[in-house]
C-alpha cells in the first residue's frame, strides 16, 4: 500500500506492507512511525506503526465524518511536497476538538480558516456568476462563490450570518440547517 503522510512540514509518500504481523493504516490517523531506505533508488518503506489515539475513535459516527474530511482534503495538497504548518496544524486543532462540538461545525469553521489562508475566500458583495450585487440571501458554489440563487439554481444562506462566519471563523451563530448547507458545499471538494 502506498500512504501519503502529512506532517508539519511536507507530505510524501511511503509504502508499507500488510498482513498478520502488521498493523492496519486507516485514513486520517495519527501516528507514529519508523522509515526504512531512505536515500536508495525505491521508495521509502513505512515501519514500526503506531497510531495515536483520541478519545472520539470509538465513536461511529464521528469517525466516519472524520474520514469524508480528509478524504477530501488529502487531493487539496496533491502533488505538494513541502507545505506550510498551517495544514498540520489545522488538521491536528480539528482532531482535539472532534470529541467536543459538533464535527461538522469543526469542518466548516477550519475550511474558512483555509480559504483565508489561501487567499481563496470572496466577501458576497457580487454574484461569481453574472457579476451584479447580492441581496440579503446569498447562494455559495464550490470553494464558497457567492452567487444569486436564480443563477446557479440552489439553496441559500443570509448574508450577514455568512459575514459573521467570515469574520469569527466561528459557527456559534448559526443554526443547524444553516451549518449543512456548508457542509454539504464543502463535501464536493475544496
Amino acid at each position: 500500500m502506498i500512504a501519503l503522510i502529512i506532517s508539519a512540514h511536507e507530505i510524501k509518500h511511503y509504502y508499507r506492507f500488510f498482513g498478520a504481523r502488521h498493523s492496519i493504516l486507516q485514513i486520517g490517523h495519527l501516528i507514529d512511525y519508523e522509515i526504512e531506505g531512505e536515500g536508495s533508488g525505491y521508495m521509502v518503506r513505512l515501519r514500526g506503526l503506531s497510531h495515536i489515539g483520541f478519545p472520539w475513535l470509538h465513536d461511529k459516527n464521528r469517525l466516519l465524518i472524520w474520514h469524508n474530511f480528509i478524504s477530501i482534503f488529502a487531493p487539496h495538497l496533491r502533488d505538494t511536497g513541502d507545505i506550510d504548518p498551517f495544514y498540520f496544524n489545522l488538521l491536528l486543532d480539528a482532531a482535539k476538538r472532534w470529541d467536543k462540538q459538533n464535527p461538522k461545525r469543526i469542518i466548516c469553521e477550519s475550511y474558512i480558516k483555509l480559504l483565508k489562508f489561501e487567499g481563496r475566500l470572496y466577501q458576497p458583495q457580487k454574484c461569481y456568476i453574472c457579476e451584479q450585487p447580492l441581496a440579503l440571501d446569498v447562494s455559495l458554489m464550490h470553494a464558497f462563490l457567492p452567487a444569486h440563487s436564480e443563477c446557479i439554481y440552489a439553496a441559500s444562506i443570509d448574508r450577514n450570518k455568512l459575514l459573521s462566519l467570515y469574520n469569527s471563523d466561528s459557527t456559534l451563530y448559526l443554526e443547524d440547517e444553516d451549518v449543512e448547507y456548508l457542509f454539504g458545499i464543502i463535501m464536493k471538494g475544496f
